[in-house]
């Protein structure tokens, strides 16, 4: 992996049993390279005999890269010293993490870290997960390791579509990690259990959670931090990674929102200018806002006791009124003046990522057109 095509055409299935049989592939292909070779050696001529010299040399070359130098776990490495410090003395605040919250501890992760990584094993509240991240589609993504009733291990073999794939230790099932689906294997077909996770700068986090721990880099890998220093903002020159400032282009970036068999999908540079949108996702009533630094969302449901809230559009100093109470309410989704003070918005679960990804891996995607 990548299968030759796999990024445009659906090639998974004969890549997976190309992998599962290898090793009966090659040797068939040695049984006959083999005996070729035996028949070129006795009665060749001299450039034929030159010429399967040059094969042989090719084929081991190729054999040691394609299998020691550019498998996909074999570029991108796991941290050998994952370490995690409290978020306040991370130096940079400004630089975007995935948060994920469980059993009432927090726990942060940058995207620059795991941009290279693509997954990273941990446990929070004692829970084992696996939060992993696509720069390719610019997908972060928190999965439970729990599968079948045991706790699973996963290798990046590649990507798909242009998207990492995973595989499972047990069963060998690869996994699509925009979606959690098994693409092919056994378990084809499953998914896996997905963890609530919010994107936004170590700062807006810190706000939200100061006793969070934000993971340390790993003194192993700072060049290849490096080589990401750029990705957070989307103005790397890579154009696999680089984001197109232009709305509903393939590198265009969007905030997605499912709900049922809906997902919905709302071009950034709308919710940076306007900073406030509100809309309804099959039935469930959301509101989106965008913070000052322009990089920091939210989506949250505006539900509350049994009535949908209407907001005004207006935010001055990171806050804003409903229409229904005129209460004011903070960015964290906390009412912090009026009748409803005290409460407190249910976070969305939303995703920021290229469109193509949403697009390509959310069934009945769709795009949120406001009205002129």
């Amino acid at each position: 992996m990548p299968f030759p095509g796999s990024q445009q055409t659906d090639t998974i299935q004969l890549a997976y049993r190309i992998e599962a049989n290898i090793t009966w592939i090659r040797w068939l292909a040695l049984l006959v390279a083999g005996s070729v070779s035996i028949r070129v050696f006795k009665k060749g001529r001299t450039w034929e005999k030159t010429g399967m010299v040059f094969a042989w040399v090719t084929y081991i070359v190729l054999l040691v890269l394609f299998n020691e130098r550019l498998p996909a776990d074999k570029i991108f490495y796991q941290p050998g010293n994952r370490a995690f410090l409290p978020i306040a003395q991370t130096a940079e605040k400004n630089k975007l993490v995935i948060g994920v919250v469980l059993n009432g501890e927090a726990k942060a992760y940058p995207i620059q870290l795991i941009g290279y990584h693509h997954q990273v094993v941990d446990t929070v509240g004692n829970q084992p997960l696996v939060i992993t991240y696509c720069t390719v589609c610019r997908t972060g993504r928190a999965y439970s390791t729990l599968v079948n009733g045991r706790h699973e291990s996963f290798r990046l073999v590649g990507m798909d579509h242009f998207n990492a794939v995973f595989e499972d230790n047990t069963t060998k099932t690869w996994w699509q990690q925009a979606n959690g689906l098994a693409i092919a294997g056994p378990l084809k077909g499953q998914h896996l259990t997905e963890i609530a996770s919010e994107q936004m700068t170590a700062e807006a986090w810190m706000r939200r959670h100061p006793n969070s721990l934000v993971m340390a880099p790993d003194s192993l890998y700072e060049e290849r931090y490096f080589r990401l220093e750029d990705y957070d903002r989307g103005t790397m020159q890579s154009e696999l990674v680089k984001r197109n400032r232009q709305s509903w282009q393939p590198k265009s970036w969007i905030v997605g929102v499912k709900n049922d068999n809906t997902a919905m999908a709302y071009d950034w540079n709308e919710l940076v200018k306007k900073r406030m949108i509100q809309d309804s996702v099959r039935a469930l009533p959301i509101l989106l806002a965008m913070e000052a630094d322009t990089v920091s969302f939210h989506v949250y449901d505006r539900r509350l006791k049994g009535a949908v809230l209407q907001f005004n559009e207006d935010i001055a100093d990171e806050q804003f009124s409903d229409i229904n109470t005129h209460s004011t309410w903070n960015m964290d989704g906390v009412c912090i003046a009026g009748p409803l003070k005290g409460e407190r918005l249910r976070p969305v679960q939303a995703y920021n990522e290229f469109w193509h990804s949403w697009e390509n891996f959310q069934p009945n995607a769709k795009k949120f057109l406001p009205a002129p």
